[in-house]
């Protein structure tokens, strides 16, 4: 019964460290969605140039999707006549980092992990759609077609769909009558349709693509701090083996970047390395069953080879420089362990707490609304069955 408690306390502990930046994260995705439409990413992503997959990388890593929800997205993108190359790029720097992710690596990993995470996305995105560029494409033409809908069964989540293109704001002057107020009022209206728009994706849609992933890392980062020796991951040590094993367990899993963080904590709790806990944090999100399909399906079995294997050596490249750098700067300050969480003042944890209770009222919303809806449909299909 004391392991259950302790269980419990360490769960509650780790949500409540989370809560306030993942909420701060989800807002500025839901800001992000509303402004990036898609033909912004198409027109920067047709050719196979440096440029091009450096832009698609850049572009791809503060976006709001996960590991399942960006294959919609990229399949659209590629079939609106993105290259090759510039879609893989985006394809791994998109989950691999977000806004959501690199506010909850500083609050539960610390400043370091959130400064060099969306770094390596960016780099490793551009490496591997370098790789495509050099050895699937040399001798291909990208052909420009016509934009072709993604199908929502191209991806793991149901409920994420390919993201939408934010049409331009209509004229603001065709009914202004020359009263500066009267403007103001008639804009009064769309500009809060587009605060409830953002509301309503933040914490909705995405919050609800996240949500199952986020609480089972939080419930295993609980457990692995709870129960699992020290010894028990640390015997594979710290070189090419451990982060081998850590890329090994990451690349099936459907996860993405903000719900691997946790998972994250207790990897370092249980005495991984700094280096190969980043492997984890990057080959995870990057790819899995779903994406390593739609790839070969669509761009054939070399580049799914290529894809792979830059995205394993480059986060064990990562890994490397990660471990390199803390040995020898002294930066072991910079990363947080379990044993930090709750080291804050009486008025900062309420406010910790208020979010906590926030961020869970919104899951439990979430969660009845799943119920009713799945009622409503079995009512439904009794009806018309029964």
């Amino acid at each position: 019964m004391s392991d259950i408690i302790l269980l419990g306390q360490n769960f509650l502990a780790l949500f409540m460290e989370s809560a306030p930046w993942l909420l701060l994260g989800l807002l500025v995705a839901g800001v992000m969605h509303e402004l990036v439409p898609v033909s912004f990413l198409e027109k920067h992503m047709g050719s196979a140039s440096f440029g091009s997959i450096s832009k698609a990388a850049i572009i791809g890593a503060p976006l709001p999707l996960c590991s399942c929800g960006v294959i919609p997205a990229a399949l659209g993108l590629r079939r609106s006549g993105a290259s090759k190359s510039s879609t893989i790029s985006f394809l791994v720097s998109t989950p691999e980092t977000g806004v959501d992710s690199v506010s909850v690596s500083y609050a539960l990993l610390g400043p370091l992990y959130a400064i060099v995470r969306p770094v390596a996305a960016v780099v490793s995105a551009i490496y591997a759609g370098l790789m495509v560029r050099f050895f699937a494409e040399r001798n291909e033409l990208t052909v420009q077609g016509e934009p072709v809908a993604a199908s929502a069964t191209s991806s793991c989540c149901s409920t994420k769909a390919e993201p939408e293109v934010v049409k331009k704001p209509e004229d603001k002057t065709q009914c202004y009558d020359g009263d500066p107020a009267h403007q103001h009022d008639h804009n009064l209206p769309r500009k809060s349709s587009q605060v409830a728009k953002v509301l309503s994706y933040a914490s909705g849609k995405l919050l609800e693509d996240i949500v199952v992933w986020l609480l089972i890392g939080l419930a295993l980062a609980a457990a692995i701090k709870t129960w699992v020796p020290t010894d028990f991951l640390t015997q594979w040590g710290d070189g090419v083996v451990a982060m081998l094993v850590m890329a090994l367990i990451g690349i099936p899993m459907y996860i993405c970047a903000t719900a691997s963080t946790p998972l994250a904590v207790g990897f370092l709790a249980a005495g991984l390395s700094p280096g190969a806990v980043l492997v984890f944090l990057m080959a995870g999100p990057a790819t899995n069953v779903s994406t390593m399909g739609m790839i070969k399906q669509e761009m054939g079995a070399r580049t799914l080879v290529l894809y792979l294997f830059s995205v394993i050596s480059a986060s064990i490249g990562f890994g490397y420089a990660l471990n390199y750098l803390v040995s020898s700067f002294s930066l072991s300050s910079m990363i947080k362990t379990a044993s930090h969480v709750h080291e804050h003042g009486a008025g900062v944890q309420i406010i910790y707490g208020l979010c906590a209770i926030l961020l869970a009222g919104l899951m439990l919303r979430l969660g009845v609304k799943k119920l009713q809806q799945d009622r409503h449909n079995h009512e439904q299909h009794s009806a018309c069955c029964g």
